[in-house]
């Protein structure tokens, strides 16, 4: 079955049909589910209370100007650390920046383009933002200001920031935000690699990156999404992007999934997303191709879990409600290696 996905009234009779096929007699609960499930920490990438952080960036102290290849930029490494002042190494490649992209608002509104770049495609830790529906970005917007949109795990730096920064900010800002990020083409960020063995990892900043010394690891049943170069990703070169490993047979089987439902485990993504999986911008309805596997694994736990509500987000319940993480990681593979 296939419904065109222009209209919201079609969407709703989607979501009713999937609670008969996912959910039947309503026995499967997916309002707080994360009270049982322990979080896959490849999608949320956060240490245990006791644990420390080390640090990737250079010491503070070193103050010697920073360049990436391609740029005659050059920044301290404390301005790059400027919350409120965004290393923008390529101006010409993009639209000149809004203020509040630039430089937020102190003291709460955060300059968007220092956490999802200038190029809106963003980092594991957070959301590629570019070429997403305007009325999206503000609905969301909006749901983390209700506290509708949280994330399963409350020691997840990027979700609580977005809660703190959604209060404060003006509805003018966040139109003049959306509508940047939503003007933008996005293009291909993440190079998705079927696995076996994959670079040994570490928490650090919220995301993957490579241990000291190196060495592999039998990957599981994992999505291991780390930067191309991890010095480069900390200078925040919006030229640098990520490699995503997902286990052999990952692309095959996420491709069946979101194409078919899995022999009614759930129901194609195309339904609702659109046949090239690009989004309705009349419907609000996001793209998800070419995204974040580790953000969109989030997006699907958080939904199951009940941390994330807001508009739409009731018809993605169902759909998500048997998904495992298998499921997930393959699902999640899958899209982020399609052109965005």
């Amino acid at each position: 079955m296939r419904i065109a996905a222009g209209s919201k009234a079609s969407i709703a009779v989607i979501a009713a049909s999937v609670l008969l096929v996912v959910a039947p007699g309503g026995a499967q609960s997916t309002g707080d589910k994360t009270s049982a499930q322990v979080l896959p920490i490849w999608a949320y990438p956060v240490l245990p209370s006791s644990a420390s952080d080390a640090k990737t960036e250079t010491p503070a102290h070193d103050e010697g100007l920073k360049h990436v290849p391609g740029s005659t930029a050059g920044y301290t490494q404390q301005s790059i650390k400027d919350l409120f002042a965004v290393p923008d190494w390529f101006p010409d490649s993009h639209a000149a920046m809004p203020d509040v992209i630039a430089h937020g608002r102190r003291p709460a509104v955060m300059a968007c383009a220092y956490c999802h770049l200038p190029n809106g495609l963003g980092r594991p830790e957070n959301a590629s933002l570019a070429g997403l529906p305007q009325g999206y970005m503000i609905e969301q917007m909006e749901a983390f200001k209700s506290g509708r949109r949280k994330s399963s795990e409350p020691r997840l730096l990027s979700a609580s920031l977005m809660v703190e920064i959604a209060k404060a900010a003006t509805p003018e800002e966040m139109t003049t935000g959306a509508a940047y990020f939503a003007a933008m083409k996005p293009t291909p960020w993440i190079r998705v690699v079927e696995a076996v063995e994959v670079p040994k990892t570490r928490v650090a900043g919220f995301m993957l990156v490579p241990v000291d010394g190196g060495g592999t690891e039998p990957i599981g049943e994992r999505v291991v999404e780390m930067p191309e170069n991890l010095a480069q990703t900390e200078l925040r070169n919006s030229k640098s992007g990520f490699v995503a490993y997902v286990p052999p047979g990952s692309l095959k089987r996420g491709e069946a999934l979101v194409k078919t439902g899995g022999e009614g485990k759930t129901l194609a993504c195309t339904m609702c997303h659109g046949p090239d999986l690009h989004g309705v911008a009349e419907g609000n309805i996001p793209s998800i191709a070419g995204r974040s596997p580790s953000q969109m694994a989030r997006q699907i736990i958080d939904f199951q879990s009940g941390a994330r509500n807001g508009a739409n987000a009731a018809l993605m319940k169902a759909p998500v409600a048997r998904l495992t993480e298998s499921d997930i990681v393959a699902i999640t593979g899958y899209l982020a290696s399609l052109n965005p």
